[in-house]
């Protein structure tokens, strides 16, 4: 099935799909029906981490698709456990042999937590070898980007940092304009959590244009250049997930003011600058927090 998802250039050039699937917390069964479901429905664009425990059965679902690899953009995350060259290295090898790929299409340092530099290191020469298409960073504030930069030679190409009208990174989101890094949107959602989706505005809207809360959020999102990768289990909602970019379905200027107008600094994840979780996330493996 053909779709109309718009593509974002990164700044190397190499073209990322706007719209994307999210498999965290999803057990092995979810993947496997989620990204079926996905692909047979337009989606193109997968991204998963080492930390979600689930990149085999990424790889199964792929391969199970039948699409050829060259339709597909695939990324994967490097956790915080992970620190050093060499273990960086060693860790791409693992993912990229999990997923049954031969290259990736972007890979990210999962989380700023200490040490980051060298992961960052070992991304840059992996790039450099062909081996991902593009590197980037998730849950990095500018001040982690300022420090990443003191030592590296290649500057991130997206930054993938929870974001929805409760929580719209705005002053982060100008500086990754200015520093032509993309803004990917986890959680574009909120995750269900902060119940964003209830909000008198984004229902009002939703009646409007005949449309779910959800789309319009996610209509928000892509209306501010971001990419999104919205979760979920539910072949319906993952169809829905990307039925936004219908014939006279764009937000006003207004509609988009007042939406930013949500604006509550209310976090659904952890804080990037909270020290106590980086330095304990870096003890656990993935989701279960095993070690």
């Amino acid at each position: 099935m053909a779709t109309n998802i718009p593509y974002i250039e990164l700044a190397n050039g190499v073209m990322i799909p706007q719209v994307g699937l999210g498999v965290f917390r999803m057990d092995d069964e979810q993947v496997l029906n989620s990204v079926k479901w996905a692909i047979e429905s337009g989606y193109r664009h997968i991204d998963t981490a080492s930390f979600y425990d689930n990149e085999e059965a990424v790889g199964k679902a792929i391969k199970a698709s039948g699409i050829d690899r060259k339709y597909l953009f695939i990324t994967t995350k490097v956790w915080n456990n992970i620190r050093g060259y060499d273990e960086t290295i060693a860790q791409f090898n693992n993912s990229l042999q999990k997923l049954g790929l031969d290259y990736l299409d972007l890979y990210l340092i999962h989380w700023p937590a200490a040490g980051f530099e060298e992961n960052w290191r070992a991304m840059e020469d992996l790039y450099k070898a062909g081996k991902i298409r593009a590197i980037g960073v998730s849950n990095f504030k500018a001040h982690h980007i300022e420090q990443l930069m003191k030592t590296a030679t290649i500057a991130p190409m997206v930054d993938q940092i929870e974001t929805h009208p409760y929580l719209q990174e705005t002053d982060l989101h100008e500086y990754l304009q200015e520093k032509h890094i993309a803004h990917e949107s986890w959680s574009p959602l909120g995750a269900g959590l902060n119940k964003v989706v209830d909000n008198p505005v984004i229902k009002e809207f939703a009646e409007k244009y005949s449309k779910s809360p959800a789309q319009i959020i996610l209509r928000w999102h892509i209306q501010r250049g971001e990419i999104v990768i919205p979760k979920s289990t539910h072949e319906s909602r993952i169809k829905e997930n990307i039925d936004l970019f219908d014939y006279h379905f764009d937000l006003t200027a207004d509609e988009m003011a007042k939406i930013a107008t949500l604006d509550s600094d209310k976090r659904v994840g952890a804080d990037p600058d909270d020290k106590e979780f980086l330095e304990k996330s870096t003890t656990y493996t993935n989701q279960n927090n095993a070690k």
